[in-house]
């Protein structure tokens, strides 16, 4: 039987220190060869989220919130690498911020107002914006 050999990078482990007991982690595994673990392919990031991620406004691994309190619902989301957004509560990743916010919500809505950065409360508008004044200077 062969051996099974399962590293982490230590951004993984700090991440899974801080989860509580109600958070969802995703783990992708990836098949290597040899001795040495794989290194892990370069991802370019794609779709709705990829220029402000190129732009180092917003990285893989950051998370989004909102709380809606009239409607009493709530959301978290992490970007990953290639740009999409894993729903707390959804197995699989949504291309667009306004599709995750739907997929919390139940209505048609924009998810660019809706999700901010967990810590500095800036929302993806908020990031679009200061990235176009960035560009037209």
């Amino acid at each position: 039987m062969p051996t099974l050999s399962i590293n982490f990078d230590p951004a993984v482990i700090a991440h899974l220190m801080k989860a509580s007991g109600d958070d969802t982690v995703h783990v992708t595994l990836s098949l290597g060869s040899g001795d040495e673990p794989s290194s892990p392919k370069k991802v370019v990031p794609y779709g709705p989220l990829a220029d402000l991620m190129k732009a180092d406004l917003l990285k893989a691994g950051t998370v989004l919130t909102f709380h809606q309190r009239r409607a009493n619902r709530w959301g978290r989301a992490v970007v990953t690498a290639d740009g999409q957004l894993v729903v707390d509560g959804h197995a699989t990743p949504f291309p667009s911020p306004s599709k995750a916010a739907e997929a919390v919500t139940g209505n048609v809505i924009n998810g660019w107002t809706l999700w901010h950065v967990e810590g500095d409360g800036r929302t993806l508008d908020v990031l679009r914006r200061e990235l176009e004044s960035r560009t037209s200077k």
